[in-house]
């Protein structure tokens, strides 16, 4: 669906319901000509691209393909980029197709019901007068984003491409509480590992399932430290956006760090996981191998006087039977101490 569709003239919203179409139509007339307030220059300055007085935003989640045509067709968007916000397993990119800048974004969430991490994607299309958002799933949220810039006019006063930075932040701290809830599993599943009692392998699965996560969310963060990085090169961001973005860029460092330590305690847990079951393995089979030691002597006693010879002298005494069950008792006993005392029982 359409969640909202406004444009905004030197960073204030203008009132009244649009459409995508009555939006770009409106961008094709020229806004009246006066002083612009706060600073802000909207003429290109040695190079840089200039900012523009009125600009829209258009906000979808879960869109159908016909509500992204219509966008399409609105602001000439090229299909191949529609085709990429359409996906909902896209890899995070930034690429520049006919005059549109589309950046794809993995969002996350933890759900603290079932200790998961729900991923979702936001793709952000730019142009020069516009901005075109779309969200699938809801593991982040984009309306409070629109709520605090516009009590910001001096942000949105430059442009789609404060929008586009104030996203990234948007999605950036949404990892902070991911790794939080992350980190508390591994805490928990280290304890878990090195706890006595515990039975072998127990925890492997959770491992590997926490693994799989922390994988996931490297592969969603890794990939847009170079995108800021890109965009901190370009020209896409004005200069006055450029230390929002420096701001991102700071908590993206420390969110793909955070991700590669957990990764790396969790293969050590994984290693360390392994290496007891190993032991606890080995351990049984010690236990067995003394037990089957053990009742080997009896057996074999037992074997002999089993055969049912005529002539064995033992069989026509009176304290035989007594006798030879004492014999394998005492031996028994004795190799029962000496496995104990080797630690194998």
């Amino acid at each position: 669906m359409i969640v909202d569709c406004a444009v905004y003239r030197d960073g204030v919203r203008l009132a009244g319901d649009r459409t995508p179409a009555s939006v770009a139509a409106e961008l094709a007339t020229p806004p009246p000509t006066e002083h612009e307030p706060g600073g802000v220059d909207h003429d290109s300055v040695d190079g840089e691209r200039p900012v523009p007085r009125e600009f829209a935003w258009v906000g979808l989640a879960n869109p159908l393909a016909s509500e992204l045509a219509q966008v399409r067709e609105a602001f000439d968007i090229h299909p191949l980029t529609i085709e990429d916000a359409l996906s909902p397993r896209e890899r995070p990119k930034v690429e520049r197709i006919e005059g549109t800048l589309s950046m794809v974004l993995r969002t996350a969430r933890y759900l603290d019901a079932t200790e998961e991490v729900d991923f979702g994607q936001i793709t952000v299309l730019l142009g020069d007068d516009f901005v075109v958002v779309v969200r699938i799933g809801d593991a982040v949220r984009l309306e409070g984003v629109r709520r605090r810039m516009e009590t910001h006019p001096e942000r949105l006063h430059y442009g789609p491409a404060a929008v586009l930075v104030s996203i990234l932040d948007e999605v950036v701290d949404a990892y902070g509480p991911v790794l939080d809830g992350i980190e508390n599993d591994i805490d928990e599943v280290e304890t878990q590992v090195f706890a006595q009692g515990v039975r072998p392998g127990q925890p492997t699965e959770r491992l590997y399932y926490l693994l799989r996560e922390v994988l996931q969310t490297q592969r969603a963060t890794s990939p847009v430290r170079e995108q800021v990085a890109a965009l901190m090169d370009g020209d896409e961001v004005p200069e006055g956006a450029k230390p929002y973005l420096r701001d991102v860029a700071d908590h993206l460092a420390d969110v793909v760090d955070r991700s590669a330590n957990a990764r790396a305690l969790l293969s050590s847990a994984l290693e360390a996981n392994l290496t007891q079951v190993s032991l606890r393995q080995n351990e049984d089979m010690r236990k067995m191998s003394a037990w089957v030691s053990i009742l080997a002597v009896p057996t074999m006693i037992a074997g002999i006087y089993g055969m049912n010879f005529s002539h064995m002298p033992e069989l026509e005494s009176q304290i035989g039977y007594p006798l030879i069950l004492s014999l394998m008792a005492a031996i028994c006993f004795a190799l029962y101490r000496g496995f104990r005392r080797s630690g194998w029982l």
